[in-house]
């Protein structure tokens, strides 16, 4: 017998997230000496704040070097908690928090310490990739009410309830929203909390990882903070990535119920152990600093997703709504489906697009599908106004030679 003797059944099926998979697809063209204009990751084009770096580099001369605790050190929690009251309104003790390695890990470790196969998920689409691919890890079953883009991509307490179940055991919340940016106005969220106190064993996922990057007098409004009878059923996540441009620091962080934490503190403890602690000092720093370098970043993307819409939207057969928060645009591309480009490749679904889009005119986006909404696109604003111009000037150039 010769070979390797196989995988486990769980990733029968398990693609690789979209996001990353067109990314990867991008970078293998530039490989090639193609000029390829990425618009398929989140990530800020800013740098880390200085009193971030800063901190980090007195940590480690300070020997701040050792083993972390598996949910996070005292002065990194203590920033948690001091933020969530700040920002959000919601008190936590310091055994309701855990620090992990990303947003991403918070969410595997919550789904992992409660979802038993056969349970319901519900992830309101469109949705982050991931959500639905990390239920499916531990037998989860994905249910998706829609977020109509007539609703302004938010979603109604009536779609909520249509698809609840005697097996629904998690909500999804993702607002600010990626990939459409909707935000969710403090009505809906009331409107939401009604329909989850009908169903004792629903718990919340409220994904807050966005809630600085907000528009056009909009304010981002924690669920938590509303529905306080429901606070030992909702897990707020949160992290430093996005509002501080801290990516590669890999520090996440959530606040709920203390049963929760500590199970999600067991299966971190046996799979990854703490966050590197130089990483979690430079995220303690952002989150005890001021804003402005946040502010910074709110003018700058709200400029863009300004520009790009309107771009996008004064392109022929392209929709685009105006995005009232994160970075990203969500165009709808349907009437541009069913047609040919210019090397003969038919447009059947948004996934044909995209693809055709990167291999053709060199433009990285990632397919509606990733997020369960066809037929879409979404695009990253996260970089250059010249890119993002010549990325739209592409996209037209490539969308009025279909035929």
């Amino acid at each position: 017998m010769t070979g390797f003797p196989g995988f486990a059944s769980r990733l029968s099926g398990l693609p690789a997230p979209a996001t990353i998979e067109m990314a990867r697809r991008a970078r293998a063209l530039r490989a090639e000496g193609k000029s390829v204009i990425s618009l398929a990751l989140g990530e800020p084009d800013f740098p880390t704040p200085a009193i971030a770096i800063e901190a980090a580099h007195q940590a480690a001369l300070a020997g701040q070097t050792k083993y972390p605790p598996v949910d996070g050190t005292s002065a990194m929690k203590d920033a948690i908690i001091r933020k969530f009251e700040r920002d959000n309104g919601l008190s936590f003790s310091n055994d309701e928090i855990i620090v992990s390695n990303g947003g991403k890990q918070i969410i595997f470790n919550a789904f992992m310490a409660t979802i038993n196969p056969g349970d319901e998920i519900i992830v309101p689409t469109p949705y982050w990739v991931s959500y639905p691919l990390i239920a499916r890890m531990f037998g989860g079953v994905p249910v998706h009410p829609v977020c109509h883009e007539e609703d302004g991509f938010r979603l109604k307490a009536d779609a909520l309830e249509a698809v609840i179940t005697e097996r629904s055991t998690w909500l999804v919340l993702n607002f600010p929203n990626n990939p459409s940016g909707a935000v969710c106005t403090e009505e809906d969220l009331r409107a939401i909390a009604d329909v989850v106190r009908k169903y004792p064993k629903l718990r919340i996922l409220s994904d807050e990882i966005y809630e600085h990057l907000v528009f056009d007098g909009n304010r981002h409004i924690s669920i938590a903070a509303i529905a306080p009878d429901l606070r030992d059923r909702i897990l707020t996540l949160n992290g430093v990535a996005k509002a501080f441009a801290m990516t590669g620091w890999r520090v996440g962080y959530a606040g709920g119920n203390r049963e929760l934490i500590d199970a999600m503190r067991t299966v971190q403890g046996n799979a990854t152990s703490g966050v590197c602690t130089i990483a979690q000092a430079a995220a303690a720093a952002a989150l005890n600093g001021s804003l402005d370098t946040v502010e910074v970043m709110i003018n700058t993307y709200s400029r863009r997703r300004l520009m790009v819409a309107d771009a996008l939207r004064n392109i022929p057969g392209v929709t685009c709504a105006t995005p009232p928060g994160a970075f990203y645009a969500y165009p709808g591309i349907a009437k541009c489906l069913g047609k040919t480009t210019k090397s003969g490749r038919f447009l059947s679904t948004d996934v044909n697009f995209a693809l055709a889009l990167l291999e053709e005119a060199n433009i990285a986006t990632v397919p509606g599908a990733a997020f369960g909404l066809s037929p879409y696109l979404r695009l990253s604003c996260a970089t250059s106004d010249e890119t993002l111009k010549e990325a739209c000037d592409r996209i037209r150039y490539f969308v009025e030679t279909l035929t």
